[in-house]
């Protein structure tokens, strides 16, 4: 049976009644994405949607593996739904994402989680009307977790957002940082067509989208396992000529391959944020090697240098590891000093998690975890430090912000992104919200600007 029979067959089985669906998404915007993807397909099969997993008739958590302890949280929510299902026998609880692309977790849930009616791998979204259909059929567990070639441009989306939309150019990763299991659960690069990018962004820009994110695990590398394919900074040249008001963003960028024409092209596209979010994840060379980086700090410096001659006040941010295995006082001091070089406006820090089935799991750690809590609390201060001076060269200029939200610590208050990734709180009614408001900075904080409405 194919996919568009499973689904005539599903909506055949609800036409009686319109089931309640809750699906929630752990982890990056790939993820996120992914998870649109699955209440498009629940929507096409004539479920609504709650935001109550007890009013739910079937529940989907599509996972991430990117650290260990996201891992247990899920494993402890489902453990916490095995009360729900005796509930409501009748409640299908499905498992999908990254956690379940591995065939040891797979296994893990199908022996101990009897709750679970199927999971599914990150290749296998399109399965789902097929894995959902076994389940209304009374199989008591079916699982997709195989690998395909292949990915479909035809698959419904539900997106979270009526404003901001994220556009996956390319899906898996070719790295093999030791630390990181994505390789393994995503797969290897491969590069949706440019044309059937472009075409989905002309869309979103119709439908009024006012910020499309660019998504990959390295958008750097888009178009190499495609001949004749555009380049990322060709891309994003040619996504800047499509008519209308919105900004392009996107992420994540390997220093490895952050090349000087990938800069021009931000410099160069209007439409394009004027921020970069550049991984250096250690400042330490000894380390780089053995995270499998593929740059040294003196390379990754070079790039923030150009960035730096083209504009000084460039805003820039990375992630950064501390306590990967064996580090030591030197590289660890090694990083402290890349990140007062740098100046960084953020940085997403993490102390390292082990993850089985990566090379950097086999090694045997000597450094203690009081040593890694301390030099991560002292990493954070030298950073708030020089986040709170870093966001005071912004004062006294205007700023375009894409409004996103009302403030949560200020009453009357809205907050969004500018063109340059700062977080900016304003004055300001709800209304605003998904519209770009020219603002005026008047303060700066550790955390964000804030302004005032021009």
């Amino acid at each position: 049976m194919n996919n568009n029979d499973a689904v005539l067959e599903i909506r055949n089985i609800f036409s009686d009644r319109e089931p309640k669906a809750y699906v929630r998404s752990f982890g990056c915007q790939l993820n996120c994405s992914d998870g649109e993807k699955i209440k498009g397909l629940l929507g096409e099969m004539g479920c609504t949607f709650t935001d109550d997993e007890k009013d739910a008739d079937i529940i989907i958590l599509n996972t991430c593996a990117v650290r260990e302890n996201a891992e247990d949280r899920v494993f402890g929510i489902i453990g916490s739904m095995k009360k729900l299902k005796e509930l409501k026998p009748s409640l299908i609880i499905g498992i999908s994402g990254c956690m379940t692309a591995q065939s040891h977790i797979a296994e893990k849930i199908r022996k101990s989680y009897p709750q679970v009616d199927f999971v599914m791998g990150t290749y296998a979204i399109n399965a789902l009307p097929k894995l959902l259909l076994d389940c209304l059929n009374g199989v008591k567990f079916s699982a997709d977790i195989s690998e395909y070639d292949d990915f479909s441009e035809t698959v419904p989306q539900i997106r979270d957002s009526s404003f901001k939309a994220s556009v996956p150019i390319m899906f898996g990763c070719n790295n093999f940082c030791t630390y990181c299991i994505v390789p393994y659960v995503r797969g290897r690069e491969r590069s949706r067509r440019s044309q059937d990018i472009i075409s989905e962004v002309k869309q979103l820009v119709r439908d009024g989208y006012k910020e499309i994110m660019l998504l990959g695990q390295n958008v750097n590398s888009y178009g190499n396992d495609r001949e004749c394919e555009m380049s990322f900074p060709q891309l994003l040249r040619a996504i800047n000529d499509i008519e209308g008001d919105f900004i392009i963003r996107f992420m994540s960028s390997h220093p490895k391959d952050a090349s000087k024409e990938l800069i021009d092209a931000i410099f160069d596209c209007e439409k394009a944020a004027k921020h970069l979010h550049l991984p250096v994840q250690s400042g330490s060379d000894e380390m780089l090697k053995r995270m499998n980086r593929r740059y040294t700090a003196e390379k990754y410096l070079e790039i923030v240098d150009y960035i730096r001659s083209r504009d000084s006040d460039f805003s820039l941010t990375t992630d950064i590891i501390v306590g990967f295995p064996n580090e030591s006082d030197e590289d660890f001091e090694a990083t402290l000093d890349l990140i007062k070089r740098v100046k960084y406006d953020n940085i997403y820090s993490f102390i390292y998690s082990k993850r089985t089935g990566t090379k950097a799991a086999e090694i045997d750690d000597h450094t203690d975890e009081e040593t890694k809590g301390q030099r991560m609390r002292r990493l954070l201060d030298i950073q708030r430090d020089i986040s709170t001076e870093g966001y005071k060269r912004f004062i006294g200029r205007k700023m375009r912000v894409l409004v996103d939200d009302v403030s949560k610590k200020r009453e009357g208050y809205v907050s969004g992104k500018s063109d340059e990734g700062m977080s900016v709180e304003f004055e300001g009614s709800s209304s605003l919200i998904g519209q770009f408001a020219e603002v005026e900075i008047t303060d700066a904080m550790n955390w964000a600007v804030i302004g005032k409405m021009v």
